[in-house]
């Protein structure tokens, strides 16, 4: 099976499948209301660790330009509608998600 990765934005949860089996559940920050989380089916398209800024340790871009799935130097965020779009994890989840997801890893985003 390939692993992929579910979100919602609503539950404000990323879950990673290993097909249809539930490998883990994450919680994240995500979107606010006047710069919301865009919503469908994208891939993984790069992973650059060390970003700088408010990314944290690791940044894994999407498919939709200028999103990606990141950690923060915030976290106090995670669990609320905070970001300008991206999807915001701990440090140590984005760190242990990506070293189980490869680049063109399947993302599918929902309210």
């Amino acid at each position: 099976m390939t692993n992929w990765i579910y979100i919602s934005t609503s539950n404000r949860q990323l879950k990673l499948f290993d097909g249809n089996n539930l490998l883990k559940t994450y919680p994240i920050g995500v979107g606010k209301m006047l710069t919301p989380t865009p919503t469908g089916t994208y891939t993984i398209i790069n992973k650059h660790p060390n970003p700088g800024g408010p990314f944290g340790v690791l940044w894994m871009g999407l498919s939709a330009p200028h999103y990606g799935i990141h950690g923060t130097d915030n976290p106090a965020t995670i669990g609320h509608f905070v970001s300008h779009g991206c999807i915001r994890m701990y440090n140590k989840d984005v760190l242990e998600l990506s070293s189980m997801v490869t680049i063109g890893t399947g993302v599918v985003i929902h309210q």
